[in-house]
């Protein structure tokens, strides 16, 4: 049994020190009662403190491309502050230091959540000056962001689920109940993922179906939880089932074809962009350099010069800064471009491409493709545009999973992927990377699909058993 605070002993202290206190300490100064309902409604209204997730997730994928000896690369090596990205690029442990300055802030940031959510879940049933329809309806919400946070723990700092494994394979620590005293011994990743789904199920009912803001839960939000668990559970139909049921609340795309640019007049602001079905981000918001994302040359490739992605979501050296240029390439550009850390909560888009795999993966091509195309439809010029067919279900997927690359590039989710896809002969790779004139290698096989936890909190914690 464990002190809490242990866990979330760094982020813990900066959220309660500006969200708490901005959103409760100084309201109840005459204004708020201490148990009324109020307080949290104001405590979930603080979304920042909702939104952070994994960055390293990008860094170790194959959308990264850093040049060994580039003006970057020297950087990023020659100041131990930007180690974890090193770390995280190179497919080593993020935060291997023991002290409190290399705690995994991602990790933190996840935890804090969790603990805010704990917070609402049980207290918000015993608060007064609300309808039980009020508390049910704030309960629902704090699920669905607890659902959202476990979902992206489990599938940062634990293995792949495998049904024939997922049983005995160490999840993440499953905390439920805001208490001061826990035990923190990992939950297998099956029980994870199944409190996940009965949580998302259980906040359904009292959700509104959509929002005015995406950072708050939805009864779209929820459906799009469901369909990314299922996804990532290798459970196509039930995946598919809650796409759909995403899609009947929320469908619209954004249309890149006519944009010339992006930026605030032309490009939806993340909260209320059509796409997004729950805000999250990347933590630490708009990375600047070194840390920016380089490209690698296989995923260009894969776009091409005429996907309205590549010319508006990517852009070259000198854009980020001029000191970069002799490495050529291209930097991720769109967080830059609206100066707010892009989205890597479920989206519509996200919704569409689960469908087609689906299809695709049930032998049906025909209505993979039809899936795909009208999402590519609008991701092209209509001078640029031409349907993708397949000549079978197997070159439909293929396809699909392309498609994933494509739109979800340095969103979290093509390391997910990659992550559920390496068992499978049709998408295994070995990957190769140089930094600082050393080779690292990433086999099918390895266990650096898994992201180590950070040491400081292991030894804080020395109940979390670390990954191999």
């Amino acid at each position: 049994m464990r002190s809490l605070h242990k866990i979330f002993s760094m982020a813990m202290t900066g959220i309660l020190l500006t969200g708490c206190q901005k959103y409760v300490d100084i309201k109840t100064q005459g204004q708020l009662t201490p148990g009324d309902i109020t307080n949290y409604r104001y405590l979930l209204n603080n979304t920042s403190a909702y939104e952070g997730g994994p960055r390293m997730s990008d860094l170790a994928s194959d959308d990264a491309g850093i040049v060994d000896g580039s003006t970057q690369q020297l950087a990023l090596a020659a100041s131990v502050s930007y180690a974890w990205f090193a770390n995280s690029y190179t497919w080593q442990a993020a935060y291997p230091v023991t002290t409190s300055a290399f705690t995994d802030y991602e990790w933190n940031a996840m935890y804090n959540t969790i603990a805010y959510c704990n917070t609402v879940t049980t207290e918000v049933p015993t608060s007064t000056g609300g309808t039980d329809a009020d508390k049910a309806e704030l309960i629902a919400e704090a699920l669905v962001h607890r659902s959202d946070a476990y979902l992206m723990l489990v599938n940062t700092y634990a293995k792949p689920y495998n049904a024939a494994t997922a049983a005995s394979d160490p999840g993440v620590p499953l905390l439920t109940q805001e208490t001061t005293v826990q035990s923190l011994v990992r939950t297998p990743v099956q029980t994870v993922y199944n409190q996940i789904i009965t949580d998302l199920k259980k906040a359904l009912p009292a959700l509104p179906a959509t929002q005015a803001y995406n950072t708050l839960p939805s009864k779209a939000s929820a459906y799009g939880e469901l369909a990314r668990c299922y996804l990532y559970m290798n459970d196509y139909t039930n995946a598919s089932k809650y796409a759909d049921s995403t899609l009947a609340l929320k469908s619209t795309l954004n249309d890149l074809g006519p944009l010339t640019v992006v930026n605030t007049t032309t490009y939806p602001l993340r909260k209320f962009d059509p796409e997004v079905l729950l805000s999250k981000v990347p933590y630490g918001g708009v990375p600047f350099a070194p840390t920016v994302i380089r490209l690698s040359d296989d995923l260009l490739t894969l776009l091409g010069t005429k996907d309205q992605r590549y010319n508006l979501f990517t852009c070259l050296p000198s854009v980020m800064t001029s000191s970069y240029t002799a490495a050529g390439g291209r930097f991720f550009y769109k967080d830059k471009a609206l100066s707010e850390a892009r989205n890597i909560g479920p989206s519509v888009p996200e919704m569409m491409l689960i469908k087609a795999e689906a299809y695709a993966r049930a032998g049906d091509a025909n209505n993979a493709m039809l899936w795909v195309n009208n999402l590519r439809k609008k991701r092209f010029k209509a001078a640029d545009y031409a349907d993708l067919t397949a000549t079978s279900a197997n070159d439909a997927l293929v396809k699909v999973i392309d498609e994933r690359h494509r739109e979800f590039f340095c969103r979290m989710l093509r390391w997910w992927d990659m992550r559920r896809l390496k068992s499978d002969p049709q998408f295994q790779k070995t990957y190769t990377r140089t930094f600082a004139g050393v080779t690292y290698t990433l086999e099918p096989t390895s266990n650096k699909y898994t992201f180590q936890i950070a040491g400081y909190l292991i030894g804080l914690n020395p109940e979390i058993v670390q990954n191999p």
